[in-house]
């Protein structure tokens, strides 16, 4: 890979990373619930899913799910489902359920937070299908292909982390003090829950 065609590969990446969507919102609710530090947590099972969205587009799966309706849809729905089941839960979450203020004590799992941002990239079908138009502009067939990945899934992860992380996830930090009380803690959990939603409904009726 040259590097002209490295920075094309560099400069798509980071506008994608900043375009909003079910791993931003997931990141910013990890960021006001569990703190900053703990949100990385659910970013790194963000980037756990990407991998296996390049490897499952690699062994060219992912031209069968593309090319297959009902699988598509399956997975779709499936995705859908995962994010209202996300976002009902949220709302309707007791605030001492669902925040953690830096000196109570009460952690969620970091295990548990990872497994939610993974699920939440995951079932994605759309990933799989945008991954297959966007892998092949930065990987030519005439060369050893495993480099070329490598740096492919290195390049979108480090600039994903760095997007989610320090940009998202930051973002969320100033409204950390709503979480300091019953009120605004519903008020967050409302929002956040209701984005969770609006996602799978654009999810499901924008094509």
């Amino acid at each position: 890979m040259t590097w002209t065609v490295w920075l094309s590969l560099l400069a798509a990446c980071v506008v994608i990373s900043f375009t909003p969507g079910a791993g931003a919102i997931n990141t910013m609710s990890n960021a006001l619930s569990q703190g900053w530090r703990r949100s990385l947590w659910g970013v790194l099972g963000q980037q756990a899913a990407l991998i296996v969205h390049v490897v499952i587009v690699a062994a060219g799966v992912g031209l069968i799910v593309s090319r297959s309706p009902l699988l598509f849809e399956i997975i779709r729905y499936a995705g859908a489902a995962y994010l209202v089941y996300l976002g009902i839960r949220l709302i309707l979450a007791k605030p001492d359920d669902e925040t953690v203020e830096r000196d109570s004590g009460v952690r969620e799992g970091a295990w548990s937070i990872f497994r939610r941002g993974f699920w939440v990239n995951l079932l994605n079908p759309k990933a799989i299908v945008f991954f297959l138009a966007f892998v092949p502009q930065f990987v030519r067939l005439d060369q050893d292909p495993l480099p070329q990945y490598l740096l492919l899934i290195g390049t979108v992860i480090v600039v994903d982390i760095l997007v989610m992380w320090f940009f998202f996830a930051a973002a969320a930090k100033p409204f950390r003090r709503f979480t300091r009380d019953a009120r605004g803690q519903r008020i967050l959990n409302t929002v956040f829950g209701s984005l969770f939603i609006a996602v799978a409904a654009l999810l499901l009726f924008v094509h």
